[in-house]
This record gives structure tokens, sequence and C-alpha cells, in this order.
């Protein structure tokens, strides 16, 4: 008996050691038949059994040990196995049951009188008031539990880690950080149970404060503590998911989410897969998928109204109430309910989650008409948010602006926005990567569409580009330095799989075998990179060429432009708009719906790629009537590929050109927005263009190019290249493509002195090496693009991928750089204005121009348009300019040379 309770103490604190001799105490008790002894093995059994979260075989074995206990008057075991049933049964969803077992066993306690059992009791209390939302109370009794020095060390730490928690869900993250900080040593020192509670807490505490970066640091930290100790990771899984969803890393919050959703439906612990499963449905509603959140939020708040939880299910009600106004359903029925679970998480003390029920009862008054309950609940949602972290403080601003809006008073919307996108800049430029910067403007993209709508109703040119630019591509305007030495070996990894994924290219059965793990590895590997580039340190980005967020104004880009038209798309609601900047006028231009661009913009590139698909010849004299029919109609296909490109191609530019009344020979300036990215602007105009993902990024461009003249420094114009400076000219053929090393020869002729490296010797670390220095560098080789990853959209090249994100981490930057590829020129559009892709990373690191193609092209017909435009560019042109020009060489009756003649662009003012 005194070595089962020896045991019993050592497994409160480390379950996994000391779980093998549980068992065997409670062996040896059972052929014993020693009741106190069986009692108090059965009780360190079900703690095993616990923190594995095999809580229902947790339950059976405390009831045994309860039924033996009170048969037999053991009254102080009694009581310790009923507070070891009340958490068990929290868990299991059971609170009215875990209620009965604490005041069973209070009425126990009171009988022996033992100071570890009373505070052991009083701890179970306060937990229990805690998880049903009575956070005050909880809050009371975990003070006086530390000011009692009879507390044990497992309680202290198990108190103070509560307590924290919920002084961060007051908003006061400095303290909770000091107090967890605190408590580490006496953790460790209690065991690795305790240590890897206190150590998730710090992470989920130095995210919600709006420290992302290192929180997620920290959460890695836990989870190795959690392995470590041998615990499951569903609770991990819960918390990490709420870091991520902050981030707006959405498919990976809702995977964490759903594991943790899983794996505690598994087991019987409900109460946790209730709470899992609001995370699902949040996640779901920010993935703009309202019916998944409904029924999610739903299934989840039934599962805290049996449990009792009403303040957790009040989270669930608006979480199914926003679901139903973003799907445009009525929602009369839940304003009544909506402003009850307002009321009720602003009195347990939870500001975050009361700013977001404000905030959504406002928005359902407004829908319904009720104007003066909206305004107040908006109102109340920017009060209560005014201290918080800085993304429940944009909630708050973006309830401000609603409610100025329903006044009418645009200047107070505009004021409100402005605030928001101030404060979103901030914290934007403190992330770690290009990334996550570009993910955390969609926290501000209704700040900006409701900026936008005032001032194009207020309908000057020059404030609504200004207000354009404020959300265009901010995020790339601060550059985190390079840091390349942390994800060197992972990138190395990287490579090898995918050279044995192409060798694998062609084998059939054993590809179909063997390529399955490799692609596991291939993501895993991906999944180690990106995280390293979240939670790097950083003291914050810094901006090349301004202050993070900083814009140019509309007098300094007009002198920049020097007799260039600038034209910036804007999307409002459904509605496409333009300015339209001249040497001396601008315009604002309303377009039409979004939704017209949108249906030219997917056949057309449809007919593109068939276009580039390889020729269809006549079928030779003497083959089967079958053969000559497949011929025949591949012939048509082309035929129609043709027209249908050209008549999408004339359709676009009645929709996005011919509005604006410019000169058909006029050098313009287009900055796109949204989907726009992938439209071939080079076959839209009739004059030189080029584009940016901003103005200000035009304009930063521009000034490199007026820097380089001012000091002679431009190395591909014909005085440089005939005093021999054309050596910092790099020509890179990649493998697999025939015309690739056709290409760099032919290119090595228009510049004698140019670094030319073809496979084997074009690896992705020798191309990196001199890409860092080149002023010049031309790639011939394969592009691929990856709308789900943007940032391991790769050139690839002699030992596999050149991946953005590392164009990123080495920070490359070459003065040009001409990509010759399928696709480099493509963007992923992200929500906030933001885009993710080779031009804008480049562009963001320097790079001052890049001729880039959207769509595949053709391989050896590029050979003669390449050629071309490096034979102007060296007279002295822009990229613009010669592009222009050497599109004009093509005939473009040949499909190949059509396709290159449509999706080369310009990008920048090089």
């Amino acid at each position: 008996m005194i070595h089962a309770r020896r045991i019993r103490a050592k497994v409160l604190t480390d379950p996994q050691r000391f779980g093998p001799e549980a068992a065997e105490v409670l062996a040896r008790a059972r052929r014993a038949r020693d009741p106190e002894a069986l009692v108090v093995a059965l009780h360190a059994n079900a703690w095993v059994q616990r923190w594995q979260w095999a809580v229902v075989e947790a339950k059976c074995l405390l009831d045994e040990a309860y039924r033996i206990a009170r048969r037999m008057g053991l009254r102080d075991d009694a009581a310790d196995v009923l507070v070891g049933r009340a958490v068990v049964n929290q868990e299991l969803g059971r609170l009215a049951a875990a209620v009965r077992d604490l005041d069973v066993a209070a009425e126990l306690t009171e009988a022996t009188g033992a100071d570890e059992r009373h505070t052991e009791l009083a701890f179970q209390r306060a937990a229990l008031a805690h998880n049903v939302g009575k956070v005050s109370g909880a809050a009371t009794i975990y003070r006086e539990l530390l000011a009692n020095p009879k507390t044990s060390p497992h309680t202290t730490v198990r108190a103070a880690n509560n307590l924290a928690l919920i002084e961060a869900q007051h908003g006061r993250f400095a303290e909770a950080v000091r107090r967890l900080e605190r408590l580490l040593p006496l953790a460790s020192e209690v065991g690795p149970t305790a240590l890897a509670g206190v150590a998730q807490s710090l992470a989920w505490v130095t995210v919600q404060s709006g420290r992302l970066a290192e929180g997620l640091r920290r959460f890695e930290e836990a989870a190795r503590v959690y392995e470590s100790a041998g615990l499951p990771l569903g609770e991990h899984y819960i918390e990490y998911a709420d870091a991520l969803m902050d981030l707006r890393l959405v498919p990976e919050a809702t995977e964490a989410a759903r594991a943790a959703t899983e794996e505690f439906t598994r087991l019987g612990v409900s109460l946790m897969a209730a709470e899992a499963q609001l995370r699902v449905a949040q996640l779901a509603l920010l993935a703009d998928d309202a019916p998944a959140a409904r029924a999610a939020a739903r299934e989840a708040g039934g599962s805290f109204g049996r449990q009792g939880r009403s303040v957790w299910r009040a989270r669930a009600l608006l979480v199914e109430a926003e679901a139903r106004l973003e799907s445009g359903a009525d929602c009369t029925a839940e304003l009544r309910a909506v402003r009850r679970a307002g009321r009720t998480l602003h009195d347990v003390g939870t500001p975050a989650a009361a700013v977001q029920a404000y905030l959504v009862e406002g928005r359902i008054a407004a829908s319904l008409g009720r104007t003066r309950p909206a305004v107040a609940a908006l109102r109340r949602a920017g009060d209560l948010a005014r201290r918080g972290p800085v993304l429940v403080r944009l909630r708050g601003r973006i309830a401000g602006a609603l409610a100025a809006r329903l006044l009418g008073r645009d200047g107070e919307v505009l004021s409100y926005c402005r605030r928001g996108l101030f404060d979103l800049a901030r914290y934007r430029s403190a992330l770690p990567s290009v990334e996550l910067r570009a993910l955390a403007s969609g926290h501000g993209a209704e700040l900006g569409q409701m900026g936008l709508e005032v001032v194009v109703r207020a309908g000057s040119p020059p404030r609504v580009l200004e207000w354009m630019e404020r959300t265009r591509s901010a995020s790339l305007l601060s550059v985190a330095p390079p840091d390349f030495d942390d994800i060197k070996d992972d990138l190395d990894a990287l490579r090898a799989v995918h050279a044995e994924l192409d060798a694998l290219a062609g084998q059939g059965d054993r590809r179909a075998a063997t390529a399955g793990p490799l692609v596991a590895e291939q993501l895993a590997i991906e999944n180690r990179i990106r995280r390293a580039t979240w939670q790097r340190h950083t003291s914050g980005g810094y901006a090349t060429g301004g202050y993070a967020g900083g814009t140019v104004n509309t007098a300094e880009l007009r002198r920049l432009l020097d007799g260039r038209v600038l034209v910036e798309y804007g999307i409002l609601g459904d509605e496409l708009v333009a300015v339209v900047l001249e040497p001396r006028r601008s315009r604002l231009v309303p377009l039409g719906r979004v939704a017209a661009v949108a249906e030219q913009v997917r056949p057309l590139l449809f007919a593109l790629r068939r276009l580039a698909q390889p020729r269809v010849y006549n079928a030779a004299p003497g083959v089967s009537q079958q053969d000559r029919a497949w011929h025949g109609r591949a012939r048509a296909a082309l035929a129609s590929a043709r027209i249908s490109a050209e008549l999408r191609v004339s359709r676009l530019t009645e929709l996005l050109l011919a509005p604006l009344g410019t000169s058909p020979d006029a050098e313009l300036v287009v900055v796109p927005v949204g989907n726009l990215h992938g439209i071939p602007w080079s076959a839209l105009h009739a004059g030189p263009l080029s584009l940016a993902p901003s103005a200000t990024f035009w304009a930063r461009t521009r000034r490199a190019v007026l820097d380089r003249k001012t000091t002679g420094r431009d190395a591909t114009d014909a005085r440089s290249a005939g005093q021999g400076l054309a050596g910092r000219v790099t020509l890179v053929a990649g493998p697999n493509l025939p015309g690739a090393a056709a290409e760099v020869q032919a290119l090595s002729t228009v510049y004698p002195q140019a670094t030319v490296v073809v496979p084997p010797s074009s690896t992705a670390d020798t191309v990196a090496e001199l890409l860092g220095g080149a002023d010049l560098a031309h790639l011939a080789c394969h592009g691929k693009l990856r709308a789900d990853n943007p940032m391991f959209s790769a050139l690839v090249l002699s030992d596999g991928p050149l991946t953005l994100q590392e164009l990123q981490t080495r920070g490359l930057a070459p003065y040009r750089m001409v990509l010759a590829s399928c696709g480099s020129g493509a963007e992923v559009s992200v929500a906030g204005d933001e885009v993710l892709g080779f031009v804008s990373a480049l562009l963001a690191r320097g790079t001052a121009g890049i001729v880039a193609s959207i769509a595949a092209i053709p391989d050896v017909a590029a050979v003669d348009l390449m050629r071309a435009l490096h034979e102007r560019l060296v007279r002295g042109g822009t990229l613009a300019h010669a592009l222009h020009e050497a599109r004009a060489t093509l005939d473009c009756a040949d499909p190949y040379a059509y396709v290159n003649w449509c999706t080369f662009s310009a990008h920048g003012a090089a």
C-alpha cells in the first residue's frame, strides 16, 4: 500500500515514466486482495489512462476504485478518487456529474481535514468554473491557492498556469507572460507533464499578445516537450490552430483543428472535442465556406449545451449566426440570441470574444435595416477593442468604420480605415516572412474596401489612387534580411526528392508505387522550410525605398512616369474601376463588373495552353484512315483554339483598355488587381507596356534606373558592352529543354563576355551565386507555378528546383532578369490586394526590370523572340520597349509565335 501511494504521487507528474510501475502495483494489489492498496493503484492507473486521453477507460477504473473505497469505509481515499473522477467527468462533458463528485468529496474532506485535499478540491472547483466560463470566480480561487504556503508545487503550477490564461483573456498579456516564464523552472521540477502544460500556455499567450512569430517558435518547443513527455497532441493542435488562424494560414489551421477533433472524438473526450469543433467552424467561416461553418458551429453548440457550458455555447452561436449572415439568410431570429451572447461574453471577462459578438450583432442589425441598434453595437465593439492586441483593435476599427458608414459620415469612415491600415502595416512589417506578411493583409481587406468606397464616391482620381496604393502589395514593401542558413539543408533535401521523382518519370507501375512516399516527403520538407521562415527571429521588417506601407505621391509619380500613362485597377465590391494618370490630367473610369473580365480570362489561358502544345503535322501518305482522322480533328482543335484566343484578347481589350481612351501607341504602366494579374497585358495594347504590383513599386524601379544612369552603372547598354562590362550578364539553360541551350548560345553572341551556364553545370547553388551579382540574368528553363503553395513555385535547374522561397531567403535580386520559363510571370492573388510570385518577390528584393510569361510557352520557338529582345536591349532601351519591338518581329500566323507574342510581358521600369 505504501508503494502504491508512492507510485500514484509520481504518476501525477510523469505518467509516461511511471505508468509501467503503476500497472505492476495494480496487479500485485489484485493478487494480494488488499482493498486500500487496490483503490490507490486503480487511481494511479486511471491517471495514466487519463493523460493518454483514454478517459472512458480512466472513468471505469475510478468507478471501481470508488466502489471499493466506499464499501470498505476508506473515506480519505474515496475523496481522492472522487476529485479525480470529477476531472474525468469534465473531460467527458458530464459537468453536472463532476459537480456532484466534488460536492461528495468536499463532505468527506471536511471530515478528514487534510490540507492537501482541501487545496486540490479548491483547485478542481476553480478549474470547473473556468471550463464553464466563470473565469472571475476561478481567478479568485487560483489567487487564494497561490497565496497559501501549504499548496503543493503540483497544484501551484496548475493554478498559476490557469491564472495566466485568464489574465491573457482580460488582455493583460505582459503580466501573463511574466507569470508563465517565472513558472517554467518550478514546472520543470514538478515533472514533464507540468512543464508541457506551461510551455503550451506560454506559446498560446504569446500568440494572443500579437507576437505571432515568437509564439510559433514557442509552439514548436511545446510540441517537443509534449512528445518527450509521451502526451497526445490533441490539446496542442487546438491551441496551435488558434495561432495559425490569426496568421490566416487557413489550410494548416484547419488540418490541426480537424486532427484535434478526430482525436478527441475517437477518445470520447467531449469537452475538448467540442472546443476543437468550434475551431473548425471558425476556420470554415474564414475560408468563405458558410454552410460548413454553420454545420460545425451547430454541432459544437449542441455539445456545449449538453455540457452546460453557456459561455462556449455563446461563442458557437456567434459563428453560426455570422455564417447565416454571410450566406445571405434572414437573421431576424438570430439578433436577440447574438445580443445575449455578447452580454454573456462581456460579463465573464472575455473582451476579444465580446468584441466579435458586438461586431456580429451590429452587422446583423444593419442587414435588417435597424440602424440605431446596429450603430450602438458597433460602437460598443470599437470601445471595447481599444485596449486589445492589434488584431482585436483591427476588428474595433472595422466596427467603427461600419458605424460611421451607417450614419453617412465619410470622414469618420476614412479616419477609422486609415488608423486600422496603419496598425496593420506596423503589425505586418514585424512578421518574419513574405508569405505571412501577404496573408496578414487579409485582416485589412474590409477596411481597404470601405475606404475605397468613400474616395470613389468623392470622385477625386488622385485620392482614389492614393487609397489603392495603401493596400496594393503593401506587404512587399517590408523586406526581411536574407536568412538562408536555417533552411539550406532542407532545400538540398527537397532537390534530392525532386531528383528521385524525376527519375521515376515514365516508369508506370513502379512510379505509382514509389511516388506516394516521395510526394509525402516533399510536402514534409516544404512544411519544415515554411515553419522555419515563420519562426525567424526579427525585430521587424525594414522597408526598401521608404517606411513600411509608405506610398509614392501623385506629383512624384507623374515626374517619374516622364510622359508614360499609368493605369491602376481596383475592385470595389463586384465592380471594376481604373485610375488613369496622364502627364496633364487624371481620370477615374468605371469599367463594369469583374465577372465579365473573369469570364474571358480562363478560356483565353486554356486556348493559349492548347496552342503551345506540340505541333500537329499533316498526316503522311499511307497512314491509316483512323490516324488521318485524328490529325484532322487535332488541326481543327488548334484552329478553334486560335479563334478563341483572338476573340478573348479582343474582348478583354474592349473591357479593360478601350474605355480608358488612351492613345494606342502610348506607353502604359499597368497596375492590375486580383485575378487581373493573370491577363496577357502585352496582347491588349498596341504600344509599349510594363506591369507592376503597385505604382509605388514601379516608382522604386524607376528611381533605380535613374540612379544607375546617374552613376553610369548600366552594364547592358551598347557603351558598356563595348567596354567589356557585359561580364555581369548571366545566361542559364535548364535541363530537359532542347531549345534552352540553343537559346543561351544565341544570346552569347549578343553578350560575348557573358557567363554561360548549361546542364549539368546549371545547378541551383551555381545559378544563385551568379544571380546575386548579375546586372542582367536570363534563365531559359522549365517553370512550375504552385497555386496551392506559391512560395514553392520554382525554376527547374539541373539538380532540381530553385524555389521562390529560396530566392527570397537568399536575397537574390539581379538588376534585370528575363525568365524564359513557363508561368514565371504568373502571380497568386491573396486577400487584401496582395500577390505572391516570382515577379513580385524579385521586385520587392530590388530587381528593377523583369520579362516573364504568364502561361506555358513553346520551347524552341522562344529563341527568336529572346534574341530580338536582347539585341534591342543592348541598344539602351528599357525591357518594355525592347519586348515591344521584339514582339513586332514575330510571324503571328505561326501558333507558337502567337503564344509568345501574347504571354510575355515586361515588369518594372528598367
